[in-house]
């Protein structure tokens, strides 16, 4: 078995679709088989564990972020590289922050994203779990795909790749400033750069009610009568850094 790497050498001799294809995914119908799926997959992870959880923050089960912490600590135990892309809101949700700032001293990396992203587990770069988007409506909105094509989850690693460059390092964001949440700086630099107040709901994954209702809260934050004074609040607010 120990020399079973050498075959790689051999692939010129074979046909590219036989040798990198084979079974490619699979249909888990609940959050219950998603997870034991996934935790058979970790149980001989030797590389890497790879998350996106583009989700709003939630108040958890102590006894879930036990365990979570647990398995990164198992994981990093073993070597294996954790890392987890967030949603940016969660820096503004104390019990998040807490959990989040003890997983990265216990080693694993986190960042988090202003803009709208795949929910997405990668693990060594042979096992991709994703959200159903095949059965529009489905039952179980926790059921998902665990999908072992070759090309499919390399595809996901470079996208997972392009995702975490462009996050913002837990230790680099803060906790938000005493003025503005997280989520309201994120719709205002939106708006810096030119994005229309009906495209930042798409961009960041929020709804329009929730954007006009942060940018409402923002203006009441700094005193600001109309959304110009606000940006113009924030326009000066970067300038002086």
């Amino acid at each position: 078995m120990a020399e079973l790497p050498a075959i790689e050498g051999l692939v010129p001799a074979y046909d590219a679709h036989r040798w990198y294809s084979g079974p490619v995914s699979e249909l888990l119908q609940s959050r219950d088989e998603m997870n034991a799926r996934i935790q058979q997959a970790l149980r001989t992870a030797s590389s890497e564990m790879w998350t996106a959880q583009p989700g709003a923050p939630v108040d958890r089960d102590p006894e879930v972020q036990r365990a979570g912490m647990e398995r990164v600590l198992d994981l990093r135990g073993r070597g294996v590289s954790v890392r987890s892309v967030y949603n940016v809101a969660v820096r503004d949700h104390a019990p998040t922050v807490g959990h989040l700032a003890a997983v990265v001293e216990a080693g694993a990396e986190v960042a988090t994203l202003e803009e709208a992203f795949p929910r997405l587990v990668i693990i060594d770069g042979t096992h991709l779990f994703i959200d159903n988007c095949v059965q529009a409506g489905a039952e179980d909105r926790d059921a998902g795909w665990h999908v072992t094509d070759r090309a499919t989850v390399a595809w996901a690693h470079m996208l997972y790749q392009q995702l975490w460059a462009r996050g913002t390092r837990w230790q680099d964001g803060g906790a938000g400033s005493e003025t503005l949440t997280e989520r309201q700086k994120a719709i205002l630099r939106a708006l810096e750069e030119g994005e229309p107040q009906h495209g930042v709901g798409p961009r960041l994954g929020l709804s329009d009610r929730t954007v006009t209702k942060e940018i409402a809260a923002a203006r009441a934050a700094v005193g600001a009568q109309t959304v110009y004074q606000l940006m113009s609040w924030w326009g000066r607010r970067q300038a002086e850094g």
